[in-house]
């Protein structure tokens, strides 16, 4: 992937929308690579995303439906924002039908639109730790709790498809103590925007 241009914004692909996140979370996960999110018009290209499956228990519908995962048990194609650890937002993309509660969790974004923006929240310049791990990228694209179950395809949220061929690599998940094992970490290889580089 072409590094961040401070002359140029990369084009967008088609717009995303709710039917696409209608699949497997883990078919959804790795097709979310090189694909562009904004937040009111600021964001950047999706790096490294991990899926979650109600199934499994490192996810927050493992144990079933509380007041704040309802929306995970929701139709395809919305978002689920969470505090971590009581520290930072986490934006999560909801997928698979109505019931099956899973979800993709955004990791990092190589940032390409709205700069400036980015770097007065996050109050730092260096580009490739604007949005290198879920806390700081929401931080980034100023995601709160507001954004929690709005659909992924109507503004203030927009994502468009990638328009260029990725390599995508998988790895374990990180930051959980539970189902550590599955290989539901995905991202671009290579990257400088990763939160933690993939095993070589």
């Amino acid at each position: 992937m072409a590094p961040v241009s401070k002359t140029s914004t990369p084009r967008l692909g088609k717009v995303l929308k709710r039917a696409f996140f209608a699949r497997d979370v883990r078919e959804v996960a790795p097709d979310l690579i090189g694909a562009t999110m904004l937040v009111d018009g600021v964001g950047g290209i999706i790096v490294e995303v991990e899926a979650y499956h109600h199934t499994e228990p490192a996810a927050h519908s493992y144990n079933g439906p509380t007041p704040r995962n309802q929306v995970m048990f929701g139709p395809p194609g919305f978002a689920y924002v969470y505090r971590s650890y009581g520290i930072h937002w986490c934006v999560n993309f909801v997928c698979e039908e109505a019931g099956s509660a899973a979800a993709v969790l955004i990791r990092a974004l190589e940032p390409t639109h709205g700069l400036a923006a980015m770097r007065r929240r996050r109050h730092l310049q260096e580009v490739h730790a604007l949005c290198s791990g879920p806390g700081k990228l929401t931080e980034a694209l100023g995601i709160t709790i507001a954004h929690n179950t709005l659909p992924l395809d109507r503004p203030p949220i927009a994502l468009h498809a990638r328009t260029e061929d990725v390599e995508v690599v998988a790895g374990i998940r990180i930051g959980i103590t539970k189902a550590v094992e599955l290989p539901w970490r995905y991202g671009v290889r290579g990257s400088k925007f990763l939160s933690k580089p993939f095993p070589k």
